[in-house]
């Protein structure tokens, strides 16, 4: 039931959950605004995030390219001997003192040189190679060497020997701890210790794009990465015509050195079920009106991009999409189940969303009768457009049982609203279910505000899992479950509350990750009549895990003690032992990057009767 969603947003993927170091390590970044409701501006800006130092020039040239598709890269031109340039890095180079860390680069020259890499904080030198460039066409260049120091915000620097002009393209600097050397590993291995049941991806507001021409195009997104075209970002233009002097975001790109097989990666890694979203030919709504019109031959190319996702994902190696995975080095499927049709889009007089969603439907189950199709309800759970949305899946359902799987529903909302509605899905019909894709407790003005880690607080999540132990009770209807967004880089986010927050060196998780996590490793089948006595804020629900055990979750969004009752459920000693996590503190704690843990779950074995009782401002899991 409790998944992830995950949206390259707030620098989440190049800047986080991707191992890269460098920024605009292929000098294909391009400048984007959004002056106007509608209106886009799009600029190459080759060099942006490097600079010269020393006497040398740098310039960018498109002829004899590694790469047709990213066609762009560095001319070099060496006055004075130990002359180069530098990388912007995002806010620097993080290194850590005997880490190893793999260094790669294409290059040519019309005679030898040697090139020196090198990573310096001030007149400290952490990372130092020397390359030897030989003449000749592209070569590529890859090694490895450890840190000297551990340092945070040092320069990148790259320095020729010998004058001259050299030609560079595409280079990468990450840990060679990256799991399958593509994610950080913190960042993963935070992902995985919430032992996710499924990873929705990879958003989000990026499958649709400010433009169609920007979309999230899955098919530019596999094969050799060199070969990868870089595309702007959707939220490079977040609120840019109403903030135009917002900060850095104008230069956020997507390199896709992540893409769809990576992702897909992921998942295994994760242990999870993969939930890829697909463009139904609407670019962003809350941007534009653009849109392939359903009766455009070219229409029905995006109904083909997903049936060939799922032949990617699912098919034998002797099949068109499922021999470019196994080239890829996959040859076994990855087993997709589920399909996205469309994020959060919602009819209009424009959008003719619901004959998309139709078409969609038809083309895909002809071909592949199994798969499962996530619908959606809209952006929200109160306007007319949800209204109309249920409407419409409703009557398609009658005659058509696979008309789609579940419907994802979208709510961020103050934590009044999801404490009063921990009962929101008691009477929901169970003949179609839900998927609650996107959720999140914003408190006072931290609602999609740029930087706002204060707004992770305590009492935000306590709501969350308050309206959580309402999913967990309804999981007959509500099948799945994932926050959003997931990940923020501190000084490049673009919305908050996020769940979990990082900087180039370390990450640190918000009370909302430990619910999550509180949640998703303790699922089970649920018990429907576990029911409380009405007690103004407090919330529970119960499951039996696959071994037999008894599973309780409480929370306590009251600033009084409480004490539990489970007669309906349990009715032994209270003398028993049992284990507990729990979580509490302040109203208005929060985490932060230099106090991590002021806000986390302990764990305890106590007795029975000591575990129900609850403090103030407080979740708990009791298992027995």
């Amino acid at each position: 039931m409790i998944g992830i969603f995950f949206e390259d947003i707030n620098y989440g993927l190049d800047g986080g959950l991707n191992a890269q170091m460098l920024e605009n390590r292929n000098f294909e970044m391009i400048r984007a605004d959004m002056p106007e409701f509608g209106k886009f501006e799009t600029e190459y800006d080759g060099l942006y995030g490097w600079e010269s130092h020393g006497e040398a020039m740098l310039a960018i040239s498109e002829s004899d390219p590694v790469s047709t598709n990213n066609p762009h890269f560095l001319v070099c031109d060496v006055l004075k001997a130990n002359a180069g340039f530098t990388n912007k890095a995002y806010d620097g180079i993080y290194l850590n003192e005997g880490s190893e860390y793999r260094l790669s680069f294409y290059a040519k020259a019309d005679t030898d040189r040697t090139v020196n890499v090198s990573v310096i904080l001030g007149d400290e030198i952490a990372f130092d190679v020397d390359v030897a460039i030989t003449k000749g066409g592209w070569k590529s260049y890859d090694l490895t060497s450890k840190a000297l120091k551990t340092v945070k915000k040092a320069t990148f620097k790259v320095s020729v020997k010998e004058t001259g002009r050299v030609f560079f393209d595409f280079f990468s600097l990450k840990p060679n701890d990256a799991v399958f050397r593509l994610f950080r590993k913190d960042l993963a291995n935070m992902l995985k210790d919430l032992k996710p049941d499924f990873l929705r991806f990879p958003g989000g507001c990026v499958v649709e794009g400010g433009t169609l021409e920007s979309r999230y195009d899955w098919k530019r997104t596999i094969g050799p990465v060199v070969e990868r075209k870089f595309n702007w970002s959707r939220w490079a233009v977040h609120k840019s015509w109403l903030e135009p002097e917002k900060g850095p975001y104008y230069y956020y790109g997507q390199t896709y050195e992540i893409g769809f097989s990576e992702y897909f990666m992921l998942c295994e890694y994760l242990g999870c079920k993969p939930v890829p979203v697909v463009s139904v030919g609407l670019a962003c709504q809350y941007m534009t009106f653009e849109k392939v019109d359903v009766d455009d031959p070219e229409f029905e190319q995006y109904i083909q991009d997903a049936i060939d996702l799922i032949e990617f994902a699912n098919g034998p190696v002797d099949s068109k999409w499922g021999a470019v995975r196994a080239e890829m080095g996959h040859s076994k499927p990855f087993n997709m189940e589920m399909i996205g049709i469309g994020n959060e889009q919602w009819e209009d007089e424009n959008s003719q969303f619901f004959e998309r969603y139709k078409r969609f439907e038809k083309r895909i189950h002809e071909v592949y009768p199994d798969i499962k199709l996530i619908g959606t309800a809209g952006p929200d759970v109160h306007s007319d457009k949800y209204s109309a949305s249920w409407k419409f899946i409703r009557e398609n359902s009658k005659d058509n049982p696979d008309f789609v799987y579940a419907v994802d529903e979208h709510y961020y909302v103050g934590p009044d609203w999801l404490i009063g509605h921990n009962d929101f899905y008691d009477n929901y019909p169970r003949d179609i279910k839900v998927f609650a894709g996107e959720y999140a407790c914003h408190v006072g003005d931290g609602s999609g505000k740029y930087e706002r880690p204060d707004a992770n607080t305590l009492y935000a999540a306590l709501a969350e899992a308050a309206f959580m132990t309402g999913l967990e009770r309804n999981q007959d209807v509500v099948v799945m479950a994932s926050y959003a967004p997931l990940l923020s880089r501190l000084g490049y986010s673009q919305w908050s509350p996020d769940m979990i927050w990082f900087d180039g060196d370390t990450a640190y998780a918000t009370p909302s990750y430990y619910v999550q996590k509180m949640f998703s490793t303790n699922e089970g089948t649920y018990i429907k009549d576990f029911r409380l006595p009405a007690t103004e804020g407090i919330f529970a629900s119960a499951v039996k895990t696959p071994d037999g055990k008894l599973v309780i979750k409480a929370v306590n969004t009251s600033e009084s003690n409480a004490v539990l009752d489970i007669s309906s459920v349990y009715s032994d000693s209270d003398d028993i032992t049992v284990d507990v996590t729990e979580m509490t503190g302040g109203k208005d704690d929060f985490n932060t990057i230099n106090e991590p843990d002021k806000i986390t779950p302990s764990e305890a074995k106590i007795l029975l009767g000591e575990a129900l009782k609850l403090k103030p401002l407080s979740v708990k899991v009791i298992g027995f």
